[in-house]
């Protein structure tokens, strides 16, 4: 008797307030079929992007090597040895340092790059670091500083003590040299094919994987929603 009373209201309920339901329905649709947008619109642009041809191979200049996994992760992409010095580089686009730094670059083409160098020594607490604009057809240092060296992951530390001055007040015959010693050490515009391919991969690599996660989340939403 009691459970045919608690039924009875049950639906008088409902019957009182349909609105709730229809809502609740109503927003489940609209979910769904934006779901569905994305992971279609989601599916065409992986689509697309993976028949994109890839730049020729390029191998890096002799004797740097790359280093393993640099595709996947942060950090050094080129290493190589000069007498007892390590040398690392890193790379990334100039437009993603300087919002719009890209200046005349095409829509799909990486024509200015930020390098990394890092120089170290067997028992010395600091590394030398340039950071340098790297182009087609020419390679310049925008700053010199000294910063200390994380011992167990290789990567540079942020520095907190006085690094050095700014590079365009030191006397001109003090920055040639300084390009000289990098220019020594194979640090050129000869970088420049094999970085800006790698840069290449290495986006498209990302904006696949980009792609695919969050295509993956929306459509584990979406069968979350289905089942709710």
């Amino acid at each position: 008797m009691l459970r045919k009373a608690l039924t009875c209201t049950g639906s008088a309920l409902q019957q009182q307030q349909p609105w709730r339901t229809i809502a609740w329905r109503r927003s489940s649709s609209v979910s769904s079929a934006v779901n569905s947008i994305i992971l279609r619109s989601l599916k065409d642009h992986y689509l697309e992007v993976s028949k994109m041809t890839p730049p020729p191979k390029v191998s890096p200049p002799t004797p740097f090597t790359v280093v393993k996994g640099a595709l996947d992760q942060g950090g050094p992409v080129l290493r190589r040895t000069h007498g007892n010095e390590e040398i690392s580089i890193s790379v990334m686009r100039l437009a993603n340092i300087i919002p719009g730094g890209g200046g005349d670059e095409e829509e799909d083409g990486i024509n200015q790059l930020f390098l990394h160098v890092d120089i170290s020594k067997p028992g010395q607490k600091e590394s030398l670091h340039f950071l340098c604009g790297l182009y087609p057809d020419a390679l310049g240092i925008h700053s010199v500083s000294l910063r200390p060296k994380a011992e167990s992951t290789g990567f540079l530390a942020v520095p907190t003590n006085y690094s050095g001055p700014v590079f365009q007040d030191i006397d001109e015959a003090m920055r040639d040299a300084l390009h000289r010693f990098i220019e020594e050490r194979g640090i050129n515009e000869s970088l420049f094919p094999f970085l800006q391919a790698w840069l290449y991969v290495k986006d498209h690599r990302n904006l696949m994987r980009w792609f695919k996660t969050v295509g993956s989340l929306v459509n584990d939403s979406k069968q979350g929603s289905s089942h709710a």
